[in-house]
């Protein structure tokens, strides 16, 4: 496939097989009442952690402390690995070097933080994840074309039209994994005046990015999806409308001083540059240790990931079109790369009821839905529901693995499903559900019971 992301340095070659994920020997039941382990192939929507990553962190907690103002050694030691972290996040995806990293919860929080800082109208297409399409608080989405070819050309007019500020741009599908040519992208958008913004959610986890020679002013990623599932995220970009705009969140750590309100109860208030201007209250320091190792574990593999997940997505497809009645979704037949993310449909059968069958009957775990991401399933999708199952790939993902997702849906469409199943709450449940339903006992007693310290 030709590359659509400029090069940026990979780290040393790695000779080490690929990270461990905790929980990649996880064996869940089966309503047979078998155990297998368990096939994790929804890894676009959370990855588990990689063993380094809660290795880290496990390492940081007893130096845990609140940052920036604390005299204490351990305040000091949290303080020194927080910042560390925006350097390491900030070099992960090839930043410049006056670019700011603000840390946030996710990549929707990220991108709706910036949209209280873009001064005019957002283009964005309509092939995007909810968090790049309804954020934005003025603009303008605008349909994409059948190819690729097509829908740059029609970015360059839409452009040209009115004056736009920023242009929101998936970097990888999380319905299709398709990747857009983004320095074309940004290349189009600075020749017109206007910024332009990379929801990297999908991307990161299986490209090298590299920001600066892409041209991209913004960047939003999401530790969840990055193998560092602690609850951080960041925003990597463009100092100059990050310190212009009006606070994300009012609050401790986000001013430089405050003085005592006037007559009328207001505050004279100077406001911190950035990023802290943005992180107001307590930073999440271990979600931001987390994602920094993250970073740090995945720049040594992500080449030798890349050929294991591109092998693993060509198998993936190949056995999903020798299935009668199959269907995968592609939004552009010229797009020359993808990541690891193949959404299908079985002819006869809802989405909902496929990935419940492939779960309580094989053991594998998929999405099923619309991925937030209705304009786009709408189109795509072509079922009464407008719903699909997406089976996405990762560093845990193996050949069995993609194996027994092509034979349980084989299975399906051959014989049917082999357990009786019925929509309970909105959702295709096994009926009955011989499984546990509460195997780790954290029901409303287990949350008080003895073992946690006190």
């Amino acid at each position: 496939m030709t590359a659509v992301l400029p090069a940026r340095p990979a780290a040393a070659a790695s000779t080490q097989p690929l990270p461990r994920l905790i929980g990649a020997e996880l064996e869940v039941p089966l309503v047979t009442g078998d155990r297998v382990r368990y096939a994790n192939l929804d890894l676009a929507a959370s990855a588990p952690a990689l063993a380094g990553v809660a290795d880290h962190v496990t390492e940081l907690l007893p130096f845990y402390a609140s940052v920036h103002r604390g005299a204490g050694y351990a305040s000091q030691v949290c303080t020194a690995v927080l910042e560390q972290a925006r350097e390491t996040v900030g070099r992960f995806v090839g930043a410049r070097g006056d670019d700011v990293v603000v840390f946030t919860r996710n990549t929707t929080d990220a991108l709706n933080l910036l949209a209280g800082c873009v001064p005019g109208r957002v283009l964005r297409l309509d092939v995007e994840h909810h968090a790049n399409l309804i954020s934005w608080r003025t603009g303008r989405v605008l349909p994409a074309a059948p190819t690729v070819a097509q829908t740059l050309a029609d970015l360059r007019a839409a452009l040209a039209a009115e004056p736009t500020a920023l242009l929101a741009v998936t970097g990888a599908s999380n319905v299709t994994g398709e990747i857009l040519p983004l320095a074309e992208i940004t290349a189009i958008a600075h020749a017109a005046g206007a910024r332009v913004v990379v929801d990297a959610a999908q991307l990161a986890p299986h490209r090298r990015i590299d920001i600066a020679g892409a041209g991209i002013d913004y960047l939003a990623l999401s530790g969840h999806k990055l193998y560092a599932p602690y609850g951080a995220g960041a925003l990597v970009g463009r100092r100059d409308w990050l310190d212009d705009a009006t606070p994300y969140l009012a609050g401790g750590g986000a001013v430089r001083a405050v003085a005592v309100p006037n007559a009328s109860g207001v505050s004279e208030v100077t406001w911190a540059a950035a990023p802290h201007r943005h992180e107001a209250g307590t930073p999440n320091v271990l979600g931001a240790a987390a994602l920094a190792q993250a970073c740090r574990c995945l720049d040594a593999v992500l080449d030798d990931a890349l050929d294991h997940e591109r092998a693993l997505l060509a198998r993936l497809e190949t056995g999903l079109a020798a299935v009668p009645g199959v269907r995968t979704l592609n939004v552009w037949p010229d797009a020359t790369d993808r990541v690891a993310v193949a959404s299908f449909v079985v002819d006869g059968y809802p989405a909902g009821l496929v990935a419940a069958v492939l779960s309580a009957e094989h053991g594998i775990g998929v999405r099923d839905g619309k991925f937030c991401a209705h304009p786009l399933l709408a189109r795509l999708a072509g079922t009464a529901d407008g719903c699909a199952v997406r089976a996405s790939l990762g560093l845990s993902t193996s050949t069995s693995d993609v194996d027994r997702l092509v034979e349980g849906v084989r299975a399906l469409v051959a014989d049917g499903p082999g357990w009786d199943y019925a929509v309970v709450d909105g959702r295709w449940t096994p009926v009955p559900d011989p499984r546990p339903a509460d195997p780790l006992g954290v029901g409303l007693t287990g949350l008080l019971a003895p073992g946690c310290g006190g």
